[in-house]
């Protein structure tokens, strides 16, 4: 980006957050506007990258802790720019750098180095890759249909931290210019946020719309949610995968890929499969034995360097910029939370007055672009209790179309991965290098379109042969 469109975005960044100080928003408290106004800048900044991803984000939080903290000498003192009791206590966001899910960040990261240096992803590209053969389109629909199937059952972000050592000797043989490299690492983080749709377990969200809906006495067995969640996500694959293709075709008609070798056999490589190994298995078995995948990423934290099998190299070569990303969106996601701003966007509309369809609709829209900016789980931790209780109320026309909203609002969210702060998989290929955020965007912004009709299709057509019987 050149210095005068640098300049003009972060101006209009600027002029974005202190737009809403001056508009009359009835409902909203002034809290909430000055996060309205920050939301929108750093929607900006994220998008058009005037400043680095990662350094938006810390910029979010800092400007969270001066204007939104119950710490900040001007609100503290004077109560200035809006009431103290609308405060927010400072370590709702700075503890977001020590979040859960940046910490299963660090023990995918570890692990991906670790793999790294002793040569695992060159096996694991041989044993997963042979079967589909050299030819690019073959590859790609390799790669994603592991991930998406990895993603079902565990974390996605574990997923995809694991997947991007497998995708790094493949994009290694490419040219620099070949374009085929952006497919390769987008086709990770969309597989993982599509597969993750396809089980209860496969991502949060699927767990809250499960658990509002179980409180409301409708519950859905693990096998019908696949039987109604599998067709959506192989269709969106599909779909994901030809789109890629079609964007970022690649030049030549084979990838000379190295399919030989044998696994490292040292003292260090051994006791990095123990440690990954018992961590892969705990992460694919959370729903039988109850410890979340965030805890059992403190494994490989804990025990690589312990163990000695990496060392202040390794550890300096992790991706820390994309835990300073993670650590900004989910702030911010806490601050629209916190302010009542999300809540105040949301009953913007007068649901009631809507007929079935048109609600459908809207809450798979909002969805959809909440998720592009909050957490997915908080998205449909937002929604489902207003959806469900438009369904309670009768507004929706049956307790069939309650069930139909709530898991539609849940697969919606994974659809929300436009950009790099949508989804942790997201800021993991983001930190390969070999993506761009508009690049990310182009993709996430056709699927996002996609899925809203996927979704609808599904819910009006589709999902009530399947909860009929």
């Amino acid at each position: 980006m050149n210095a005068m469109r640098r300049t003009v975005v972060l101006l209009a960044g600027l002029g974005l957050f202190l737009l809403p100080q001056f508009l009359p928003l009835e409902g909203l408290s002034a809290a909430g506007a000055l996060t309205l106004g920050l939301f929108l800048a750093a929607g900006l900044f994220w998008v058009f990258e005037p400043i680095p991803i990662y350094a938006t984000s810390l910029l979010v939080i800092g400007a969270q802790l001066l204007f939104l903290s119950k710490d900040a000498p001007l609100v503290a003192a004077f109560s200035f720019p809006y009431p103290a009791q609308e405060a927010v206590a400072s370590s709702r966001f700075m503890g977001t750098l020590a979040h859960p899910i940046l910490i299963l960040f660090l023990g995918g990261f570890m692990l991906a180095e670790a793999a790294s240096k002793y040569g695992v992803e060159k096996g694991l590209t041989r044993m997963m890759l042979a079967p589909f053969g050299r030819k690019p389109s073959h590859v790609l629909l390799g790669l994603m249909l592991a991930t998406a199937t990895l993603s079902a059952f565990m974390s996605n972000t574990a997923t995809t931290a694991m997947m991007i050592t497998v995708i790094a000797p493949i994009i290694a043989v490419l040219a620099p210019e070949d374009r085929f490299r952006v497919a390769l690492a987008l086709a990770i983080p969309t597989a993982a946020n599509l597969g993750g749709m396809a089980t209860p377990i496969g991502t949060p969200p699927n767990a809250v719309a499960l658990g509002a809906l179980a409180s409301q006495g409708t519950l859905i067995p693990f096998s019908t949610w696949m039987a109604l969640a599998v067709p959506l996500t192989v269709v969106s694959l599909a779909l994901a995968w030809w789109l890629l293709l079609k964007l970022y075709p690649a030049r030549e008609k084979e990838i000379a890929l190295d399919l030989t070798g044998r696994f490292d056999r040292s003292r260090p490589a051994l006791l990095l499969y123990a440690v990954g190994g018992l961590t892969v298995v705990l992460w694919l078995t959370e729903a039988l034995h109850g410890v979340p995948s965030t805890l059992t990423a403190f494994i490989p934290i804990a025990l690589l360097p312990a163990l000695g099998v990496i060392g202040k190299k390794e550890i300096r070569n992790l991706s820390w910029e994309v835990l300073w990303l993670v650590g900004g969106g989910i702030s911010l996601g806490n601050s629209l939370q916190d302010t009542g701003l999300a809540n105040w966007m949301i009953n913007l509309v007068n649901w009631g007055s809507l007929g079935p369809v048109a609600i459908l609709s809207g809450f798979t829209i909002l969805s959809i672009l909440l998720a592009n900016f909050l957490s997915h789980t908080v998205t449909t931790a937002l929604l489902v209790p207003i959806a469900i209780s438009l369904g309670t109320s009768g507004v929706l026309g049956g307790a069939g179309s309650v069930a139909f909203i709530a898991i539609g609002v849940a697969l919606a969210s994974s659809f929300g991965m436009s950009l790099p702060i949508s989804t942790p998989p997201n800021a993991i290929a983001i930190a390969t290098g070999m993506v761009t955020t508009p690049q990310m965007a182009r993709v996430g912004v056709v699927m996002a379109v996609a899925g809203f009709f996927i979704t609808l299709l599904a819910a009006l057509f589709f999902w009530p042969l399947i909860l009929s019987q």
